[in-house]
């Protein structure tokens, strides 16, 4: 099954936008944890209370790799697709390259952590997005309109009377999605913009990053991302949802908000009908 297809698959089974960013801090993994295991238990219990409020589960490398956690990396994923396999698993690694290099890197997410999709940055073009699509079935999800603050230090330089983000989404929609399975990255803090990738790719995919700890708002969110179908979006929250508590209880406190997130996104979307 194709990353398109299994996204709507997990949209109509689960009854949810909503995915979970995992990004494990050692700092504030609950003590009972620590050990040598201790981001692999973290993120695994995380996973196993939320799997059926999710769409998704979107691991960041960078949480990983920093501190030479891949392997723990490596289980989780399999962990996510041995025993929640109706959830999509994002590596979420922003990957951008060419040739051979890029090549790599989608052998890393798809091959080395099985993963389901991969965020990439096309600002090297559509050269460096090829290696990726050339993996029949799996999702790449091109940076479009991200949330950050600074995003618009480019993203919204203007070119030919639009601005950059605007570009990546037709050449997503005219170009890339004839040659793969792609979504697209844009981010909760902007709803204007998201309304208008929504207006330019239609029924495309969107992961989008910002509500809870960054401040996006669900409503807003929603009435200008959801399709007609009340669907399109993989909404990601990470802190709000990892670090409800520090104690024990951490993965039930988890589960509080990824349901009160998941009912939050549901409402909004029965709103807007």
């Amino acid at each position: 099954m194709g990353f398109h297809d299994k996204l709507n698959l997990a949209w109509a089974t689960s009854g949810s936008m909503l995915c979970v960013g995992l990004d494990p801090d050692p700092a504030k993994i609950p003590a009972h944890l620590q050990g040598p295991d201790a981001i692999f238990r973290f993120c695994a219990d995380i996973a196993d209370a939320t799997a059926d409020l999710a769409c998704a589960f979107k691991p960041q490398i960078a949480y990983f790799a920093a501190i030479g956690a891949e392997a723990q990396l490596e289980r989780l994923c399999e962990h996510i697709r041995v025993n929640h396999p109706q959830v999509v698993l994002i590596l979420d690694a922003k990957r951008g390259d060419i040739g051979p290099t890029a090549e790599r890197y989608a052998h890393e997410a798809f091959v080395r952590y099985g993963a389901d999709a991969v965020t990439v940055n096309p600002y090297l073009g559509t050269d460096s997005l090829e290696p990726f699509l050339a993996h029949t079935g799996k999702g790449v999800i091109v940076l479009c309109r991200t949330s950050n603050p600074g995003s618009g230090d480019l993203q919204m330089l203007t070119t030919d009377g639009q601005p950059m983000y605007q570009h990546v989404a037709h050449m997503a929609t005219n170009q890339w999605s004839k040659m793969g399975e792609v979504a697209l990255v844009v981010g909760a803090t902007y709803p204007a913009e998201l309304a208008t990738v929504r207006g330019i790719v239609g029924d495309m995919p969107l992961l989008v990053p910002g509500v809870g700890a960054q401040g996006g708002d669900v409503v807003a969110t929603v009435n200008a991302g959801a399709t007609t179908h009340g669907t399109g979006m993989m909404i990601n929250s990470s802190r709000a949802i990892l670090y409800a508590s520090s104690g024990e209880d951490f993965a039930d406190a988890a589960r509080e908000v990824a349901l009160a997130t998941r009912d939050e996104i549901s409402q909004a979307v029965t709103s807007r009908k």
